[in-house]
């Protein structure tokens, strides 16, 4: 008869006494240990004098200070470059789509640091993400008008499937990490959503290429894209004399205007950069209409909006202030010229 696993490992009330103890030994030992080191610990740091205990408390003060402050320094980047290219697209494709993944890239891959928790150094960062948000939501509101305007066929066919994933993640808060604080709970950090949105341009304009979508290029879709982007512009500038006018004066320092100032920077960074793509996309269109010089002179304009970058600090002092200028309303000016020129754009092609 086959050996039963009882009958091959014997088991006696003997053996099992003589394993017990040996584990009660150990956690014994173990205890014993602890209770040892615990105890030294405690003899160490109650016979500290008040001196070196203030020398301790200055020393980890000071690296958590540098901690933070070369952190910050390191992640630091407002990256304002008009020059920015994203390469030449799939022939066939379009421009501004390949424009708009590229700048979604290159921000998450400069550090998303909107939703970076506190216990990182960004954390303490406001002009960085406060860019990157207004770059987002130049990107955004272009995504919609791909979805719902220039990728349809005369804006009516269903919406393209790659442009409806792109336009849907980019309209995502980004402000969410990897757990939500303070529960911990597991959650889809913003990342993810943008590069889901990366991938849904770059598959568009994959099938662009191809011929499997649709890009319309009629005029009266472009003039519909240029007049969005002029009415979104004229909210912010409102938004921008709204602020002056209630908080505007002093010695111009509000600490609250440079999150204005730079979301409002990063916004026209973004426009500036799908409208320069946009001349290549539509060239025969600006071209036809003889509007290549207005249309130059209205990119000029905006790029000088978005690469106004005051140095130390935002100020919002008084607009006529000689001592204590006002950042936010040179801002507005360049912003209200260039949408100035924008509107001389949409009134021709309107005729």
């Amino acid at each position: 008869m086959a050996d039963t696993p009882s009958s091959r490992f014997p088991s006696s009330p003997g053996r099992t006494r003589r394993l017990a103890g040996s584990a009660g030994g150990v956690l014994g030992w173990l205890k014993r240990r602890i209770a040892a080191a615990y105890h030294g610990l405690a003899a160490l740091l109650t016979g500290l004098s008040a001196r070196t205990w203030a020398v301790i408390l200055v020393a980890l003060a000071g690296l958590l200070a540098a901690y933070y402050v070369i952190g910050m320094l390191i992640v630091h980047h407002v990256d304002d470059d008009v020059s920015f290219s994203p390469g030449a697209p799939p022939e066939g494709g379009s421009r501004a789509v390949a424009m708009t993944a590229a700048l979604i890239e290159r921000e998450l891959d400069h550090g998303w640091v909107k939703n970076d928790p506190f216990f990182f150094p960004s954390s303490l960062l406001d002009n960085m993400p406060n860019f990157q948000s207004g770059v987002f939501d130049a990107l955004a509101r272009f995504s919609f008008e791909l979805r719902d305007q220039l990728g349809r066929n005369r804006g009516s066919s269903a919406a393209d499937d790659d442009l409806e994933v792109a336009a849907g993640n980019l309209s995502k808060e980004g402000n969410a990490w990897i757990m939500q604080l303070p529960s911990l709970l597991p959650q889809t950090p913003s990342e993810v959503y943008f590069r889901r949105a990366i991938d849904g341009l770059r598959s568009y304009n994959r099938r662009l290429a191809a011929g499997d979508a649709i890009y319309d290029k009629r005029t009266d879709n472009f003039l519909q894209t240029l007049d969005r982007i002029a009415l979104d512009l004229g909210s912010s500038a409102a938004v921008l004399d709204n602020f002056i006018e209630e908080r505007a004066g002093g010695l111009g320092v509000d600490y609250r205007s440079d999150d204005l100032f730079f979301r409002t920077k990063g916004k026209l960074y973004g426009y500036v950069m799908v409208l320069r793509a946009l001349r290549s996309d539509f060239a025969s269109v600006i071209e036809q209409s003889e509007l290549t010089p207005i249309y130059d002179e209205m990119v000029r304009s905006m790029e000088r909006a978005a690469r106004l970058d005051p140095w130390l600090m935002v100020m919002n002092g008084q607009t006529d202030g000689t001592l204590f200028p006002n950042h936010l309303s040179a801002q507005g000016f360049h912003l209200l010229r260039a949408r100035t020129k924008l509107r001389e754009l949409t009134n021709i092609l309107a005729q």
